[in-house]
């Protein structure tokens, strides 16, 4: 019993450090900058919602989600239709050189963003594609690729081969033996690689900075003009963070079961 006890207020007190800092964003975001940077409060003393009017009413903040949530989508439909094949072929052939190729993509994801933002900026100013959606959903595909390709890698080696070729006995096409029999196999694999593409795209600030300005700036490029000369924007930037949280809680609400299902079946 005291055990249970113990666990239960180590739980509780991991949760609420947690949850500490979503709290005091959302209690900035419904502070004025007057109160924010002269009291201390844990409550808002002078409630205020014109932080949120602000970036619901102004084109040059809501354009922000509006563009993340372009190419982030974008990103991980790229990601996981080209990761889908690419693991298929790790998991089942061996060829000349695939763990050489298999690390190779492994490294790309290990190297910082900032060793690709200039090559993707003169490449992309060069053909046409700079301050595009497309762009920055491209840009996101080297670090996101093989990310998804290490997770799915590891889902479809639990898969028998059997299964193929069973299918393949039946009269099964590829196509239609990857689509209907093997992609449901593993569901919860994709739903926890389209995860993690979806929160690293969406959060991803130097690439989607560098390779946009207007048309398809990000949100998270966005929330950086709060800063100015006569100081920091304290009350919109701490709104803009709030709803900046709300698409990644969408997400992980929507494919709670993939993922728990992924972190227990999977190498992830």
């Amino acid at each position: 019993m005291m055990r249970i006890k113990s666990s239960a207020i180590v739980m509780t007190l991991y949760l609420l450090f947690l949850l500490i800092p979503i709290y005091w964003l959302v209690n900035m975001s419904l502070k004025t900058n007057t109160e924010i940077t002269s009291t201390f409060s844990l409550f808002p003393q002078d409630l205020t919602f014109a932080n949120y009017v602000t970036i619901l009413t102004d084109p040059s903040w809501y354009m922000g989600y509006v563009n993340s949530m372009i190419y982030v989508a974008m990103n991980t439909v790229i990601s996981i239709t080209v990761a889908l094949p690419a693991a298929y072929a790790f998991s089942r052939y061996s060829f000349m050189g695939d763990k050489h190729l298999f690390f190779w993509l492994l490294t790309n994801r290990m190297a910082p963003p900032a060793v690709f933002a200039l090559p993707f900026f003169q490449l992309y100013s060069s053909v046409g594609l700079f301050d595009t959606h497309i762009a920055v959903a491209l840009a996101h595909c080297l670090f996101n690729v093989p990310l998804a390709v290490w997770i799915l890698e590891g889902f479809m080696r639990g898969v028998p081969r059997e299964i193929d070729e069973t299918a393949y006995i039946d009269g099964y096409s590829f196509g239609r033996f990857f689509t209907r029999i093997f992609m449901p196999l593993i569901a919860s694999g994709i739903g926890v690689a389209a995860f993690f593409c979806f929160m690293f795209s969406w959060v991803e600030l130097l690439l989607s900075r560098t390779l946009t300005s207007v048309n398809a700036k990000s949100i998270a490029s966005t929330m950086t003009r709060t800063v100015s000369a006569s100081g920091m924007d304290w009350g919109v930037l701490a709104a803009a963070g709030v709803l900046t949280i709300i698409p990644g809680a969408l997400v992980i609400y929507f494919v709670r079961n993939y993922i728990a299902k992924g972190f227990a079946l999977g190498r992830v």
